[in-house]
């Protein structure tokens, strides 16, 4: 068994994981953001109390350099720069393996979720922003960085859209460059685009309310997020040979937002089909546990093997 972990900037979760990828009941606390022994405490009772464990598998809200081993998370700057598996390991006496959030969401749908029996699964993350992960006959696809996955950054956002054509700003992003596709997809993406297009300011929910309550002002901005979000992800799929996306975060909750995306990029990718390949993901709120889970089991298998 190992201890899996869904580290976010809020609170710490927990599950005991299975030799068959299965999780336990899920066990929280809140993050210690600024303290790295507090925050390694903290794990450390949780690991305790789930029993004997032949190591430490964490999904985390930040990006590990496979390189150097360092990891930046904005959100909990009491581990921010930190070689944390080495860190971890040490204060545990345990194998520590991490992954970030997206990565994990990917592995989670494509071991246990919508993208089971598929060969290529791209984790399609659409929350605050823009994110994702890719995987390839059931191994997560790295890369120098460990930014593999990250298609919304690099300054490729159409300064048109939808139809007729609507000038779009080249808003820009917090990764330092201008124009991202972070910055127009995702939830502050539409409320962001939807104050271009002229109208007030309304949080994404609010907005696709108004769209599926047929409002002419909030059709408009999601027509244009499509439009946005399309031709990029159709590049995407068309690159990597993905035959079905999980998406995950706020806007997947959005069944008809996610099916006119899907129709959108099915129209636009070379490979025609008429099944869905842009789809809700099915790991649900435990997605972080079932990904690590199923990261920390590969691990330990290839150390025994």
């Amino acid at each position: 068994m190992i201890t899996s972990f869904d580290i976010g900037g809020t609170a710490i979760k927990s599950a005991v994981a299975t030799a068959d990828g299965q999780i336990g009941a899920a066990h929280r606390v809140p993050t210690p953001t600024h303290d790295f022994a507090a925050f390694a405490a903290a794990m450390q009772a949780l690991i305790d109390a789930g029993g004997p464990t032949e190591g430490v598998a964490i999904s985390i809200a930040g990006v590990i350099d496979p390189d150097s081993g360092r990891i930046k998370c904005a959100n909990i700057p009491g581990i921010d720069g930190r070689t944390l598996a080495a860190d971890l390991s040490a204060a545990f006496g345990l194998p520590v393996w991490i992954l970030n959030d997206a990565d994990s969401f990917a592995l989670a749908e494509a071991r246990a979720g919508a993208g089971r029996g598929h060969r290529n699964v791209f984790g399609l993350i659409l929350g605050t922003g823009v994110g994702g992960g890719l995987v390839i006959d059931g191994h997560l696809v790295g890369g120098p960085g460990g930014l593999a996955g990250e298609w919304g950054h690099g300054p490729v956002a159409a300064q048109f859209a939808g139809t007729p054509p609507q000038a779009i700003p080249r808003f820009p992003c917090g990764c330092g460059q201008t124009g991202c596709l972070d910055t127009v997809g995702g939830a502050r993406g539409l409320e962001r685009l939807h104050g271009a297009l002229g109208q007030p300011g309304l949080d994404s929910r609010a907005i696709i309310d108004a769209w599926q309550a047929g409002d002419a002002a909030a059709e408009r901005t999601v027509a244009v997020f499509i439009d946005l979000l399309a031709g990029p992800l159709a590049m995407l799929v068309n690159t990597v040979g993905a035959s079905i996306l999980p998406v995950g975060g706020g806007l997947s909750n959005s069944a008809p937002l996610i099916a006119r995306l899907d129709a959108a990029v099915r129209a636009a990718i070379l490979r025609k089909t008429d099944t869905p390949i842009i789809v809700p993901g099915q790991s649900g709120a435990e997605a972080g546990l079932i990904g690590a889970a199923w990261l920390g089991l590969e691990k330990l298998g290839n150390q025994r093997g």
